[in-house]
Order: C-alpha cells, then sequence, then structure tokens
C-alpha cells in the first residue's frame, strides 16, 4: 500500500489551512485550561487531527479519496 498523491494543489492548501486552524483550536483549548475534564480529550483529538491534516497536505494524499469517497478538492 502506497500513499501516492490523490489531491491536487487546492486539495493540499486546503488540508494545510485546515491543519493549521486545528492545530490552533487544540493550542487554545490547553492553553486557556478550561475547567471541564473533555478538555484533555479535545487538545489530543484537535492536535493529532490538525497534524494528519498537515500530513496530508505534505503528501498529497487524501485518506477519504483513498477509502472512495469523493472530495471536492
Amino acid at each position: 500500500m502506497g500513499l501516492k498523491p490523490n489531491i491536487n494543489g487546492r486539495g493540499r492548501l486546503a488540508r494545510a489551512i485546515t491543519g493549521i486552524l486545528t492545530l490552533a483550536l487544540g493550542a487554545a483549548a490547553w492553553l486557556l485550561q478550561w475547567p471541564d475534564s473533555a478538555v484533555t480529550i479535545i487538545v489530543v483529538v484537535c492536535i493529532g487531527a490538525g497534524l494528519f491534516q498537515l500530513f496530508e497536505a505534505r503528501r498529497g494524499w487524501c485518506v477519504m479519496r483513498a477509502c472512495g469517497i469523493r472530495t471536492p478538492m
């Protein structure tokens, strides 16, 4: 199984932007330390998703497209 590029430049840009925004959301939740037990889960999920989106942007590969789901970009 190879990670062959399956998205174009617009898709890569969209994934990079959403990855950065998701990382920023995770960082904001961590820095604000909201008094909620779910904050740790939110931070981990946001940072993990943001890093994965940046990985997709860098490789030009989309996991949803690899699974056969058509995306606009």
